[in-house]
């Protein structure tokens, strides 16, 4: 169970869910909705949060079914995740040509952010995974950063008590996406002029466009604009949404200690999609890799790792680095 100076941890709702892709449309598994989804959430043991899709799936469960389904299990909601990607948005949902569809998804999370303030949730997460383009001469650069921009300034403006959360990616399902990185991310919200819209750094979605995302936390942090994180873990060629640590170990060691040393107290949350292992055991197994990196922090020899960060010393430096993370990973299996 959860110590007291463990962070809180969460995890995605479609953590949960029944996956498809291209090959398998029949999709591997049942079908679930997001009350089933909540139940397994709740047999996880040491999950708290949960961030929600919405409209809820499969679309017609009220909000009263999901909160009363939520505190049955002991969780909250920390998140709503409105579904403006979806196949009517496929040529953009803020940056869509048609000004129509524009105003439908400017609704749609409007909408997504008064059910986040009925349920309390921390932030409404912004993927706008159809805004972008896929082809050289497609469309006009400036107009689609414009577009991205004035909508999102929009709904912070009609929303000044909620906080917007931008998850950034390079690609997928458009072949460039506005929002591509942690570097454009910000300087977008810095055009916005607003104070209430920050960046939601998804691990695999950091490592996937080429960046450290230690490093990448840093960034967002020392102009406090990280809002939340997700974590998960991929091969860098795709966004494969793998159990965190199972391949990036000493990546993601670093990642926890850039939060840690920046003192970003936010939620530890699970963005992983185990389509072929069992939900429960696959969230389990990501927060006992997560409780192992909170305490190799603590083992963690800060004063050590300076020296060795000032000389540059890479050898001494990771050494120094896998000394705490092999002894806590080593603890951890036999809790």
């Amino acid at each position: 169970m959860q110590n007291e100076n463990e962070p809180t941890y969460g995890a995605g709702i479609w953590h949960f869910a029944t996956y498809v892709d291209r090959y398998a449309t029949d999709g591997y598994g049942e079908p679930r909705t997001v009350l089933d989804a909540i139940k397994l959430a709740g047999k996880v043991g040491d999950l708290s949060v949960v961030d929600l899709n919405w409209p809820f799936p499969p679309g017609d469960i009220s909000t009263a079914e999901v909160k009363a389904a939520l505190a049955e299990e002991g969780l909250r909601a920390i998140a709503v995740t409105p579904e403006f990607y979806t196949g009517k948005f496929a040529k953009g949902g803020f940056t869509n040509p048609d000004a129509a569809i524009r105003q439908d998804a400017i609704e749609l999370v409007a909408a997504s952010a008064e059910v986040g303030r009925e349920l309390g949730v921390d932030y409404v997460k912004l993927w706008p995974g159809q805004d972008g383009y896929d082809y050289p001469f497609q469309a006009d650069y400036t107009d689609l950063w414009d577009k991205s921009v004035g909508a999102v300034r929009e709904l912070a403006q009609q929303f000044p008590d909620m906080k917007f959360a931008i998850e950034y990616k390079p690609r997928e399902p458009r072949n460039r996406m506005v929002f591509s990185s942690v570097a454009r991310t910000l300087l977008a919200i810095e055009d916005m002029g607003v104070d209430n819209v920050g960046v939601l750094l998804d691990f695999g979605h950091s490592l996937y466009g080429g960046e450290t995302p230690a490093e990448a936390a840093r960034m967002a942090i020392n102009r406090n604009k990280l809002f939340a994180i997700d974590v998960n873990d991929n091969f860098r060629g795709w966004d494969d949404d793998m159990v965190v640590g199972s391949v990036h170990l000493l990546e993601t060691f670093e990642f926890f200690f850039a939060l840690r040393d920046a003192g970003w107290e936010g939620v530890w949350q699970l963005d992983q999609f185990p389509f072929r292992e069992d939900p429960v055991e696959a969230a389990r197994t990501g927060v006992r890799t997560m409780r192992a990196f909170h305490y190799a922090l603590d083992y963690l020899d800060r004063a050590e790792l300076a020296a060795a960060q000032a000389r540059q010393d890479a050898l001494a430096a990771q050494s120094i680095a896998k000394r705490a993370l092999y002894r806590a990973l080593a603890e951890s299996e036999t809790v």
